[in-house]
């Protein structure tokens, strides 16, 4: 479904990614994990083109990755993003956020897309947020209606982008919980994250990157519980064990 080929990003001299090969087949998961700075975060928004690249291809089923208006428009009605900071509307209701989409973007019909708002929020575990602002919600909650917003849109992929970075400790659970859910139902999903046990548990395959190039790749469960890479088994040891 989404196909990598040789993609090269440069942020003036310095070079972020380096080279970088991947695909993400339909209903898969695959988490890429990585150091700060490793060029995770851009690799997903060269995908959805909020960055572009300098080299290399993209491709979202079988269409190339372009930021022209009407193209890059196409592709984002296909593949839906969470961020890390949730980029909720704070003027609109959960369930404004939810529909903003589908009414403006899609020309769904107002009621047609507030039915399947309600029932999205419901699926995220938020019936009873719908009428509730984002400061008036705690940031698990807001996570979980970015979710359900990015659902909305009836996406083919969703990529994730490191979505509980921003979250308390103990709020972590019930956004796992939530993207755990879709994983289950067949969701197509890319997903940056820090979260080892979860990608262990839930990624098809796990992807670790270091300074813009593809260090390991592999079977989630095998790799992550068994690095071969000498980098990749410093990497997790630090993330797993933050205080030795």
């Amino acid at each position: 479904m989404i196909e990598l080929r040789d993609v090269h990003k440069y942020f003036g001299k310095n070079h972020v990614i380096r080279g970088y090969s991947g695909s993400v087949a339909k209903g898969e998961v695959v988490c890429i994990v990585g150091p700060s700075g490793s060029g995770k975060s851009t690799i997903l928004r060269c995908i959805n083109g909020l960055e572009s690249y300098e080299k290399g291809d993209i491709f979202v089923e079988g269409e190339r990755v372009e930021r022209r208006g009407a193209a890059i428009a196409h592709i984002r009605r296909r593949v839906s993003m969470v961020f890390q900071r949730f980029n909720l509307f704070p003027h609109r209701t959960a369930l404004e956020n939810v529909t903003e989409g589908p009414i403006y973007v899609k020309r769904e019909p107002r009621a047609q897309a507030q039915e399947r708002g309600r029932a999205l929020l419901a699926r995220v575990g938020l019936a009873e947020k719908e009428s509730a602002y984002p400061s008036q919600l705690s940031g698990g909650q807001q996570q979980r209606v970015a979710i359900a917003r990015a659902l909305a849109m009836q996406p083919d992929a969703i990529l994730f982008d490191e979505p509980t970075s921003a979250l308390d400790p103990e709020l972590v659970g019930e956004v796992l919980a939530a993207m755990r859910s879709l994983a289950e139902e067949g969701m197509t999903m890319a997903v940056v994250t820090h979260e080892i046990a979860f990608a262990r548990e839930v990624a098809d395959r796990a992807v670790f990157i270091d300074g813009g190039v593809v260090v390991e790749t592999g079977p989630a469960r095998a790799m992550l519980s068994n690095p071969q890479h000498p980098r990749t088994q410093d990497f997790l040891r630090r993330v797993t064990h933050p205080i030795e």
